[in-house]
């Protein structure tokens, strides 16, 4: 089962599933496609962004698990 955490870089988390783009963006990171950004991990770019790291990481692996379940 396909799954992130807080501390891999946006760059690898979006190699698991470019549809996490659309997750990110949705919950305020517009710069995803920033060079700088690809270089953060997810708990970076949240800080920065004022988000939570955990609820964003739940978020995405919801997304995830029901996107495996659906395959």
């Amino acid at each position: 089962m396909a799954s992130v955490s807080k501390d891999m870089i946006i760059h690898d988390i979006i190699q698991v599933d470019s549809n996490i783009v659309g997750i990110l963006m949705a919950s305020g990171m517009h710069c995803v496609g920033c060079p700088a950004s690809q270089g953060e991990t997810l708990e970076e770019a949240a800080m920065v962004h004022g988000l939570d790291a955990d609820e964003l990481t739940a978020r995405i692996n919801e997304y995830l698990t029901t996107k495996e379940t659906a395959d």
